[in-house]
């Protein structure tokens, strides 16, 4: 047991959960009739900061689409992810914590041999054992070495997207540069599919989404649809070129003088008008009255480092792949008819885990005890707007000997114990841009009452709402990180760790671990974290497996390990050797 939780003690037996191969089969039905259940629209955004959506009160560049869905609805103010792709996806699909299936460490590289376990059961499944067609369309990132791994093996009708980390925008390319690999990575359920080459993939998507609501409209009615669209904006593309939009809309912000930060904003925007083109096809099919629609982003946003893109998780502390609010909390918002409060802000914390078995019910639907899923059923609370539930988070608990860490919340306590890139990320990174406004901002709420969505959700869901007083409400105010007071402590968790009050202290800047070290309010908390780490699932991560390179498999990334027990790669490489050998000969004669 590494140094940051030595302190718990090392007497505790290792208790490690594992679900037989078959429980899919055992999952329980609701037993309801599938026409009365809503349809479950989630549109997830990849890297997004926090501060990053303009209901929040930036006016750098605005998000009317998104900001429409959230004062229709319900604004989630403390959503918490997991810091990274892999382990938030897996978490939202499995409603588990990470460190209960094996996902905890970093994310999955696509020259890994490794996924989200066969033997755990899927929110996909689940729907879909309860009458549901469900779809994923755009980003998977839970495996792909074995065709067992991919979407339409967990659960998924149909998949339209790429199966790894990231992909360029328009050639739906990836390329690992430290290894010189380069393939192709797009596909129609099983198949490459090239058709989307040369087209934006934040449109190609959108298209997509479009076609299968109207699809199932037109068609398929009676059943409910599960409609999950998992966009790659605004990640960043591949190294050599990042940052990617379409001339008209990146000509939108020429206001911002930063390039990379007029390419974010552009990203940013055109995943805005998905949210647009999505309702407006729910709303032609009559199919919005009866459905559940939920925006988020997977993660806090890269603001510097790896990938970065400009993303702010203005005022929060930290981003993407640490343990800080900036990693953890995302902008979200969700719409139903059956909510009570439409038109407010809901403080409940609300894990991504949660989201399963809360949407679940919200069709109708118990998953099975036997998953034992570490999300709660949230949904009562979230239809008549309490917010009395003590929620206790396992953000992360990483065990990796190079940078062990871990972040827990329970309540308004939140701990902190090592952290990630020897702490190099961990400031206060964003900014809230006030020099560059986008035009639009001076006429704010009149522009949010004239989009579709505004119009649409009113249709069906009419009411009054204070859109200033929901912004402000939206809004997360801290102290300036550099004005020093006293009695403010620092955290320094690489030195020990540190404890924090999240609702008086949302910016993290007042350690009160020497407060409460010896107080039954610290020594609880940590007997706890201590009780998860014992019983955590061993990381599943695998070493790089050269036998991955696209070059072998006609330049697609593909379930590797399949093509090689069938020979396919074989055969690649004897074609291949023949080029070389023809080659060879060839200059030997011309010599």
């Amino acid at each position: 047991m590494s140094f940051h939780l030595s302190k718990a003690g090392n007497n505790a037996t290792v208790v490690v959960l594992l679900l037989t191969a078959g429980l899919a089969a055992s999952i329980a039905l609701s037993g309801a009739e599938t026409s009365g259940k809503p349809n479950i629209i989630i549109i997830m955004a990849d890297d997004m900061g926090f501060d990053d959506v303009s209901f929040r009160g930036s006016n750098n560049f605005l998000t009317p689409n998104i900001d429409a869905l959230a004062y229709s609805g319900v604004i989630l103010n403390n959503l918490y992810t997991a810091p990274m792709c892999t382990p938030s996806r897996a978490a939202l699909l499995t409603g588990k914590y990470p460190i209960n299936t094996g996902m905890q460490h970093y994310v999955i590289v696509n020259d890994q041999p490794w996924g989200l376990p066969l033997n755990e059961t899927t929110m996909a499944e689940i729907f879909r054992g309860n009458g549901y067609h469900t779809s994923l369309l755009g980003k998977w990132h839970l495996g792909m070495s074995q065709r067992n791994y991919t979407p339409t093996e967990r659960g998924f009708d149909y998949h339209l997207g790429y199966l790894g980390a990231y992909v360029d925008y328009y050639d739906q390319n990836y390329e690992q540069t430290s290894k010189g690999y380069r393939g192709h990575d797009f596909r129609e359920n099983l198949k490459p599919t090239h058709d989307q080459v040369d087209q934006y993939v934040t449109d190609v998507l959108s298209d997509a989404a479009v076609r299968e609501i109207e699809d199932h409209g037109s068609n398929n009615k009676s059943q409910p649809l599960f409609l999950l669209l998992s966009h790659l904006a605004p990640h960043a593309a591949n190294d050599a070129n990042p940052m990617q939009a379409p001339a008209d809309e990146l000509a939108k912000f020429d206001y911002i003088r930063n390039e990379t930060h007029r390419y974010y904003a552009a990203m940013v925007s055109r995943l805005d008008k998905s949210v647009g083109l999505i309702i407006d096809a729910l709303s032609r099919q009559e199919m919005l009255q009866n459905s559940v629609l939920l925006f988020l982003s997977d993660n806090g946003g890269p603001t510097q480092g790896q990938h970065a893109t400009t993303a702010s998780n203005y005022p929060l502390r930290g981003q993407k792949n640490s343990p800080w609010e900036g990693g953890l909390r995302s902008s979200a918002a969700i719409w139903s008819t059956e909510f009570e409060r439409l038109g407010s802000v809901w403080k409940q914390q609300i894990y991504i885990g949660d989201l399963l078995p809360t949407l679940a019910a919200a069709a109708g639907i118990s998953p099975d005890p036997a998953l034992h899923l570490d999300g709660l059923n949230l949904w009562s609370a979230l239809k008549y707007g309490y917010e009395s539930v003590e929620r206790e988070i396992v953000h992360v608990i990483d065990e990796d000997a190079a940078e062990p860490h871990l972040a827990y919340t329970r309540g308004k306590w939140k701990v902190i114990s090592g952290t990630t890139n020897s702490g190099l990320y961990d400031g206060w990174l964003g900014e809230r841009v006030t020099l560059e406004e986008d035009p639009r901002s001076a006429d704010y709420e009149e522009l949010i009452r004239n989009t579709s969505v505004w119009l649409q959700l009113q249709r069906v869901s009419a009411g009054e709402r204070n859109i200033t007083e929901l912004r402000e409400q939206a809004r997360i105010e801290c102290p300036d990180p550099d004005h020093t007071e006293a009695g403010i402590k620092p955290c320094l968790p690489l030195e020990a760790p540190c404890l924090f009050d999240i609702e008086a202290d949302p910016c993290e800047r007042n350690n009160l671990y020497e407060q409460y070290q010896n107080t039954t309010i610290f020594l609880d908390l940590w007997q706890r974290i201590h009780q998860f780490a014992v019983q955590a699932h061993a990381p599943n991560n695998r070493p790089a497996d050269p036998e991955c390179n696209p070059r072998f498999y006609h330049n697609e990334w593909t379930w590797w390990q399949d093509e090689q027990a069938s020979g396919s790669a074989t055969t690649v490489r004897m074609r291949d050797f023949r080029c070389l050998l023809i080659f060879v000969l060839l200059s030997w004669w011309l010599l």
